[in-house]
């Protein structure tokens, strides 16, 4: 009897691991944060200017052809996308995947390094560089019916307020050739935001999207690849000329203004060369601590025997 008991406790206590498993927390990054996203196509001469309060949220969704979970993610997303919230980045693994960009995925590692488990293999996204919804198994995921829930809480990380205040952003794109052009910027912020802190502007090259029929999560149709980070410096205003890539196929490259602010991360000072004259110098100390006690010894020992 107790047997059975003690075998329901088991399967419940499965049970209750698998349901975790499947939903897990979103996270908080701290490590500044990435906003902006103003965008328009590489054909098209554009001027816009956006309050930062009404910015969609920034987010980079890393997938791949190959994961299948990804899918699940990626349409939740999409959903949220449509309604005008947030702005997807899809930075593909370059692991099997024609569309993963060595650079991009290295960069995407190295700034969420510190989440160890996560920042490695897909999928995942990290909303305004803010926080960290890790994605889902794909065995759970078979049977997923959480379609609803992954929607509504990627619409409340979407609506988190940065606190960015009350400035506004410009973003101008002019053509030159179908391969290159000149993009401009003006970002008004208060300065309390950039105190303390490294200030980056880059534009990301998006390819709006791109087919690949023998992706094994059978998507055919992948949407919004990263094509290109190129930064642009670190001032709140300028402009730059860009070369294009080529796109994977058609013509729907598209140019977004990106900004992030950093902690500025201190200097480590190499204490090492003190440590070591520290330790070459122990050595004499002793000597000399051992020659005196000799000394006094036999200073003592001739006093006694004049005694």
């Amino acid at each position: 009897m107790r047997c059975r008991h003690l075998a329901v406790l088991v399967v419940v206590a499965l049970m209750m691991g698998c349901g975790s498993a499947s939903a897990l927390p979103s996270v908080e990054v701290d490590n500044g944060m990435i906003f902006g996203g103003q965008s328009t196509k590489a054909t098209n001469a554009s001027t816009v200017t956006h309050n930062l309060s009404d910015l969609n949220a920034v987010v980079e969704v890393y997938t791949a052809t190959w994961c299948d979970s990804c899918v699940y993610v990626e349409h939740a997303i999409e959903e949220v996308h449509e309604e005008g919230l947030l702005t997807p980045y899809h930075i593909h693994s370059t692991l099997s995947d024609p569309f993963g960009e060595e650079v991009l995925e290295q960069r995407f590692r190295d700034r969420y390094a510190h989440l160890t488990d996560y920042s490695h293999s897909p999928p995942g996204s990290v909303f305004n560089g803010t926080i960290k919804k890790p994605g889902k198994n794909s065995v759970l995921d078979v049977h997923d019916n959480e379609h609803d829930n992954r929607v509504e809480e990627y619409t409340g990380l979407a609506h988190r307020d940065l606190a960015l205040g009350a400035g506004t952003t410009l973003f101008t794109w002019a053509p030159l050739t179908n391969t290159s052009g000149t993009i401009g910027w003006a970002l008004d912020i208060e300065e309390r935001h950039l105190d303390n802190m490294t200030f980056s502007v880059a534009a990301w090259i998006v390819e709006s999207s791109a087919e690949y029929q023998d992706g094994s999560n059978g998507q055919g149709t992948y949407p919004h690849i990263v094509r290109d980070m190129v930064s642009l410096g670190n001032q709140t205003e300028g402009t730059a000329t860009l070369t294009l890539p080529t796109p994977h196929d058609g013509d729907d490259l598209e140019i977004h203004l990106v900004y992030e602010i950093m902690p500025i991360v201190p200097e480590t000072v190499d204490e090492s060369g003190a440590e070591d004259e520290s330790e070459e110098n122990t050595p004499f100390i002793s000597m000399a601590s051992t020659l005196m006690a000799v000394g006094l010894a036999f200073a003592f020992i001739q006093r006694d025997r004049r005694d």
